[in-house]
């Protein structure tokens, strides 16, 4: 309830692997449950269409002759709902529609890139915390003493598991820990205007060579934080542009500065790429 008051108490660093801090907001609980119901939903329809047609259309089979078939549907199930979450978050936007229903997506702690690996870890444990104990109770088969101690098992199971992330600061998932992940709030902006034409940009001359330092790639990471518009990442962001083109930048004046460099490195770029020039990152010569 603490964070609901608070909501800075949410607010983490995010740290490139060249040492700019971009802080993210990590999704509450609520928010988490939302995107995982709606997922569980989004399976279960596409579960059930296909049944109805395997249904349909494998009618005419004995009970014997069905056997193996729902052998083969019970394994279609579990690839579904672990292909599903897989295939949608190792994704360029890295979340399922679910989640981007809510606005959360997944990221990687270590503030690189998501990785496969850390989104299959993630999502095949969610089969111990979830899936499996939803089995073991689905799995009952009257009211004897082994049904009843099977269910209480399996629902102290899966209510210690799904109270986990509310005892940890980061609300994280036991996925999450193995994974180095996170879920962060990731909501949908309206379009803006033209950063190179804003009114707050300073007159602010850059030679050349200044401008030759970077490319395509880190100017859409600029325009990113100058639309995220948070003073701490763009006071990081325009010390290390300043330090690397040799500028000196105020504190009071990173925003301003920011906004220049964006507008005369946005139009050297395309001055070049009209000559055939592209230089897709700082890397390139």
């Amino acid at each position: 309830m603490a964070t609901a008051r608070n909501p800075a108490a949410l607010v983490r660093p995010l740290v490139t692997p060249e040492g700019v801090d971009l802080r993210v907001k990590l999704a509450d609980a609520g928010t988490r449950a939302s995107g995982f119901l709606l997922d569980v939903v989004i399976i279960i329809v596409a579960a059930v269409v296909v049944s109805l047609v395997a249904i349909f259309g494998l009618g005419g089979l004995g009970v014997q002759e069905a056997e193996p078939l729902f052998i083969v549907w019970i394994i279609f199930i579990f690839l579904l709902r672990n292909v599903y979450f897989i295939a949608f978050e190792a994704g360029r936007r890295a979340a399922t529609p679910g989640k981007r229903m809510v606005g959360i997506l997944v990221a990687s702690r270590s503030g690189a890139g998501l990785t496969l690996d850390q989104v299959i870890a993630r999502n095949l444990m969610r089969e111990i915390e979830v899936f499996l104990p939803l089995s073991i109770l689905a799995a009952r088969g009257g009211a004897g003493v082994a049904d009843t101690l099977s269910t209480i098992f399996g629902l102290v199971w899966a209510l210690l598991f799904s109270v986990f992330p509310l005892f940890n600061r980061d609300r994280l998932r036991i996925g999450d820990l193995l994974a180095g992940t996170w879920v962060v709030e990731a909501p949908k902006v309206a379009l803006v205007e033209d950063l190179s034409l804003r009114k707050d940009r300073v007159a602010a001359r850059f030679s050349a060579a200044q401008l030759d330092a970077y490319g395509i790639a880190e100017l859409h990471k600029l325009e990113e934080v100058l639309r995220r518009d948070d003073y701490f990442a763009m006071k990081a962001v325009a010390e290390t542009i300043g330090r690397k083109i040799g500028a000196k930048v105020e504190p009071v004046d990173s925003k301003a500065f920011l906004t220049a460099y964006y507008g005369e490195l946005r139009a050297h770029l395309e001055r070049k790429l009209l000559l055939g020039n592209r230089k897709a990152d700082k890397y390139a010569r």
